[in-house]
């Protein structure tokens, strides 16, 4: 939808500038939001409030990403620890009740004006549910997506909790207001991930990425894959699809850097087959390199510089198919996902795998696709937060019946 609107409710910003807040709860979202927080920090008429969670406050997972932040000129509104680690189902459940729990307070504290939430994380659930309750008006990005992990039902219910909704595709956008939101309200910008990566220009080189984790050095100038495999949380095999995948890898003996799964239910046993793996005789042979996180600009160099990416990350669907990055896809994470002609769809079977990614790095680079691309993505995103009219009390739309009687 293109058109603004009018509606009950808030709708003046408190003071001379109105509040919003950004949760911040892990590296990955601090890199494909950062051209939308640089845009809502220089709008006159907003005040942005940074508040951190997650695994963004846990070395391991994102070192010194506070420090990237304040250095990048913005302020951290507040910091709140609110993980309980273990890698299991139940320390999930548990992070995101402490994660409601903390952020209740920030946000009652912080008092913003509106509070925006991104994609399918279960710690943004548990935020834009204390958002709710707390009378904010919730902003969602990326809605309306379907995959075949939890993360769908998360992703719509937080549908089901926000005012206004920033979509990535026409398929996304009839999913919402399908789910009954005000079409006023239900606006298709595309993807931030994909504006981002249309934007970086920055170079990958050796000293870069061999500067991060450990195993073989890698040289980006020739031929290399690049692995991001996170746990899928609806399925109990995932240390087994793990080394499913790591035996397809190694006996290519084509040089990969290794991502270190997310913090996802299921990643403790991953993270530790891993860890095994790279003490196994003859594993420190094995051109592959294990990182846990790199910069945004850096993780979009390396996506454009890779011959192929394997396994189940987003980035291959969306960021992807813009840079034209040859993908494999395995399992069901990613399942009934929008995607471009670079991905090719598989099983966690060694033999499909191999034969997959033979195949994608024999074909090379594809066209790329503007399905997830529209330029100003994050600018247009702020220019509805900044002008619209805020609300708090939801309606239920019948979109699929006004759309039959009209077609009738």
């Amino acid at each position: 939808m293109t058109t603004l609107f009018a509606s009950s409710g808030r709708n003046a910003p408190r003071g001379d500038k109105r509040r919003i807040c950004v949760p911040i709860t892990s590296r990955a979202y601090y890199g494909r939001t950062q051209l939308l927080i640089r845009k809502l920090h220089a709008h006159p008429d907003i005040d942005l409030e940074l508040m951190l969670g997650g695994s963004v406050l846990l070395d391991k997972y994102s070192r010194h990403i506070a420090d990237d932040i304040e250095a990048g000129g913005f302020a951290i509104s507040a910091s709140l620890l609110n993980v309980i680690e273990g890698g299991n189902h139940v320390a999930m459940a548990k992070t995101a009740c402490l994660t409601a729990l903390e952020f209740t307070n920030g946000l009652h504290a912080q008092n913003p004006d509106v509070v925006v939430i991104c994609g399918d994380r279960f710690e943004q659930l548990a935020i834009a549910m204390a958002a709710a309750y707390l009378n904010k008006t919730i902003a969602h990005i990326e809605g309306g997506d379907v995959s075949g992990n939890i993360d769908e039902s998360v992703r719509h219910a937080i549908t089901k909790l926000a005012h206004v909704h920033f979509v990535t595709n026409a398929d996304a956008e009839r999913r919402v207001l399908a789910m009954g939101e005000d079409p006023r309200y239900v606006f298709n910008t595309g993807s931030l991930d994909v504006e981002l990566a249309a934007a970086v220009d920055t170079p990958i080189t050796n000293a870069v990425v061999n500067g991060y984790g450990v195993g073989h050095t890698v040289d980006v100038a020739r031929p290399f894959l690049m692995v991001i495999q996170h746990p899928v949380t609806t399925e109990d095999d995932n240390p087994e699809q793990l080394e499913t995948l790591l035996g397809a890898i190694s006996s290519l003996e084509v040089p990969a850097i290794w991502f270190w799964p997310n913090v996802d239910a299921g990643t403790g046993e991953m993270a530790e087959r891993l860890r095994h793996f790279r003490e196994r005789p003859g594993a420190a042979s094995l051109p592959i390199r294990f990182i846990t996180n790199v910069r945004a600009d850096e993780f979009i160099a390396l996506l454009k510089a890779a011959a192929c990416l394997v396994g189940n990350s987003s980035a291959g669907i969306k960021e992807c198919s813009y840079l034209g990055t040859p993908v494999v896809n395995v399992g069901h994470r990613q399942q009934g996902r929008l995607h471009a002609e670079n991905v090719v769809h598989v099983p966690c079977a060694a033999g499909e795998i191999r034969r997959a990614i033979l195949a994608q790095v024999s074909h090379g680079q594809y066209q790329p696709s503007l399905m997830y691309y529209r330029p100003g993505a994050s600018q247009a995103i702020v220019d509805v937060l900044a002008r619209m009219d805020l609300y708090t009390q939801k309606r239920f739309h019948d979109n699929v019946l006004a759309a039959a009687a009209r077609t009738s």
